[in-house]
């Protein structure tokens, strides 16, 4: 057996939008991703996220399952417009109660709370008034932080600010993959940098309340590839580590921007905003998946367009490759350019084509084998240097995966839709064994 550092926390992440449905419950109001598919074409047979794995209503039942999975950590949002259904002003009592009782619960199974306070369900409230293109956001993100925090913060002490900035602005506002639906060179810079702000300003308020609790924020981040050999292609592949990984890093890190992006943030960052991006953090999640390779596109607002891995490359049914070393690669280069923060991989897993109705245990061995390869890369990284604290695999139960809608199943339980039964998969006994044992099998 290949065995973690003592204390190593493993754990499971999910999303708001993509488990708890109850959209129309306890005075929650609309998010942009309640409007995004609603709206024909937009998501894979018309899904949407309107009651997903019913999570609301199951929760404990899925809590149970973290414990028989001998978890100890659980990172999931907190729906903004169930607390604040206009994005602004009083809370509504009952989001919060909900919240209040998912966290209680966890703590009864021995699970440590990890909440995240935005997972792409911005209150279409806000997406009216401008959204993540509108500086005052900042101020609005850190006010609806505060509120959370003070309600469960007695309780929750590891607290993650954004998921995945990069997938909002590129897929959200340069892509048009996600809500709101954008493809806008402007607008992706515009919402880059206000996520930016937004993290920093609900990083400083929270550590100015409770010096005590563990803050940090969750980035995807990538190995670009050139598509070809091409001088283009390779121009892409830069200019696609510019604006996914560095764009976030940097300011972070080291309190600027790449030189090359400073023309296109011009007018958006104003006094005083880059010291408040820098923040210290305790932590930094990585969510980790595949190489992104980059092609050449002069039409696209970006001048990169995502390309396919190579025909004889293994992928995944949502065509990303099955390519571990990148993340050893990812981890090695925050060890070396980033200062080797202490990170936590807060998303990692494989979606996979599986039956609607699982009829039994479902036999996933591609799904062990995919995370077999990903852990090992992981504790090779470890073993190189890298500060990594523990893994929460995505995803406990299988979910409404955004744009692909239930096709995709990423899960360690195989969730019926119509039924909503829950049936642990092959790779839920495996996993629950590497946590129990805290070491990965040879």
């Amino acid at each position: 057996m290949t065995e973690f550092p003592d204390g190593f926390i493993w754990g499971a992440s999910t999303a708001s939008y993509q488990i708890e449905g109850a959209v129309n419950e306890d005075g929650r109001g609309p998010s942009i991703w309640d409007v995004f598919c609603h709206t024909p074409g937009k998501v894979a047979n018309g899904d949407t996220g309107d009651i997903a794995c019913d999570h609301y209503h199951r929760f404990h039942d899925d809590i149970e399952l973290m414990a028989r999975a001998n978890l100890n950590a659980y990172r999931f949002s907190i729906a903004w417009p169930r607390i604040l259904p206009e994005g602004t002003g009083a809370p509504n009592a009952r989001g919060l109660e909900f919240y209040d009782r998912l966290v209680d619960a966890l703590l009864e199974k021995g699970i440590a709370p990890w909440p995240c306070l935005y997972h792409w369900d911005l209150p279409q409230a806000l997406q009216a008034r401008g959204g993540w293109e509108n500086r005052d956001i900042a101020d609005w993100f850190a006010d609806y932080a505060e509120i959370v925090a003070a309600r469960i913060g007695d309780r929750a002490k590891n607290w993650v600010m954004l998921n995945e900035p990069q997938v909002t602005a590129h897929r959200g506002f340069a892509y048009a993959m996600y809500a709101p639906g954008f493809a806008d060179r402007a607008k992706f810079f515009a919402a880059t940098h206000h996520q930016n702000l937004a993290q920093g300003r609900a990083l400083a308020r929270l550590r100015a309340i409770n010096p005590q609790w563990r803050l940090g924020t969750v980035f995807n981040l990538s190995v670009p590839t050139p598509e070809s050999e091409s001088a283009a292609d390779r121009e892409a592949s830069r200019l696609y580590d510019l604006m996914w990984n560095r764009n976030f890093l940097d300011p972070l890190f080291r309190g600027h921007y790449p030189e090359e992006s400073e023309a296109d943030l011009r007018g958006l960052v104003k006094e005083n905003d880059l010291a408040c991006i820098r923040q210290q953090i305790d932590f930094l999640g990585l969510n980790y998946y595949c190489r992104s390779f980059c092609r050449w596109d002069e039409k696209h607002p970006l001048k990169v367009a995502r390309a396919s891995a190579p025909a004889d490359r293994p992928r995944t049914c949502l065509d990303w490759e099955i390519y571990p070393d990148g993340l050893r690669q990812m981890l090695l280069r925050l060890r070396d350019e980033y200062g080797n923060p202490e990170v936590y991989i807060t998303e990692n897993g494989a979606a996979l084509e599986e039956p609607e109705t699982a009829g039994g245990e479902l036999a996933d061995d591609e799904r062990i084998a995919f995370l077999q390869g990903y852990l090992g890369a992981m504790r090779q990284a470890i073993a190189e240097g890298a500060n990594v604290k523990g893994y929460m695999i995505w995803s406990i139960i299988d979910n409404f995966e955004w744009a692909w809608g239930y096709r995709p199943r990423f899960g360690l339980v195989h969730v019926d839709y119509r039924s909503q039964a829950r049936t642990p998969k092959k790779s839920y006994r495996w996993y629950a064994d590497v946590a129990r044992r805290n070491a990965l099998p040879d």
